[in-house]
């Protein structure tokens, strides 16, 4: 399937999604949420596929909502069909991130402004160019955060920090999302792809069995108790210690080589 706004090609096991609308800073508008969400289900559901990245086209990674649109419809008098208001396609779309067996990378190439911070936020991981910039940009607009961050940002850097962020809506650098731990790591604007890929080339070939349930107990043992964490763990390796790959992985430790993982 072609996007209109989005930018998908799978090399090396590894699913490269690219917001593909530069001329807006790769704002939510036009096609852009439905074609995220639909190619975010595509990957997921490939076996080709281990890895998925996500990126913005031209100098922006994502400016967040489509204001401009947005004053066209307030102008226009127009209402959001009553499906948005109740399960919108950005909640279906986090939900799918999250849902995902497969682990996402967030390659922040430019700005990511509001929801565009908030889906850098979702996937597991994010490098940052020196050139990216980070805003909860919502108060200044008069607006409430959406796409999940107030879920995501008190989890990353905590409750007050999260406040400071959300409620003045400050813009901080790279180096400052680093030092907070938004961020994995931050690498200059020509090595920001070479150094994603290899993270994500690590991850492609690492075992896709034990990867997905250690990404979902990760999340879940984020909101239960000890007791329910150490219960999941058990159910997770139980599992991993059935697969070949398992098997694959002693078998390559007492033979002192790389393993060759393959899903089973």
């Amino acid at each position: 399937m072609a996007y209109k706004c989005l930018l998908y090609e799978v090399h090396d096991r590894i699913a490269t999604l690219t917001l593909n609308r530069p001329e807006r800073l790769n704002a939510l508008g036009d096609t852009l949420r439905e074609d995220l969400h639909d190619a975010v289900l595509k990957a997921s559901a490939d076996q080709g596929v281990r890895v998925m990245v996500l990126t913005g086209a031209g100098r922006g990674f994502c400016s967040g909502g489509d204001v401009k649109t947005m004053s066209e419809r307030d102008q226009a008098g127009a209402t959001s069909p009553l499906g948005e208001k109740i399960a919108p396609r950005r909640d279906q779309t986090i939900l799918a991130m999250r849902d995902s067996p497969k682990p996402i990378l967030a390659a922040v190439n430019g700005h990511a402004a509001g929801a565009g911070f908030n889906l850098a936020l979702a996937c597991d991981m994010r490098i940052a160019s020196t050139a990216a910039k980070f805003t909860q940009a919502f108060v200044r607009r008069g607006l409430h955060p959406d796409w999940g961050g107030t879920y995501f940002l008190p989890r990353v850097v905590g409750t007050a920090k999260a406040c400071e962020l959300i409620l003045t809506g400050e813009t901080i650098d790279a180096e400052e999302a680093f030092r907070l731990g938004i961020v994995n790591a931050v690498t200059s604007p020509e090595t920001l792809m070479a150094k994603t890929y290899e993270l994500a080339k690590k991850l492609a070939a690492g075992p896709p069995i034990a990867i997905r349930l250690a990404k979902r107990a990760i999340y879940h043992n984020q909101d239960v108790d000890l007791r329910a964490g150490l219960e999941y763990e058990t159910y997770a390796q139980n599992i991993c210690r059935e697969t070949e790959d398992a098997k694959e992985g002693v078998q390559a430790f007492v033979e002192k080589r790389a393993p060759n993982f393959q899903g089973h």
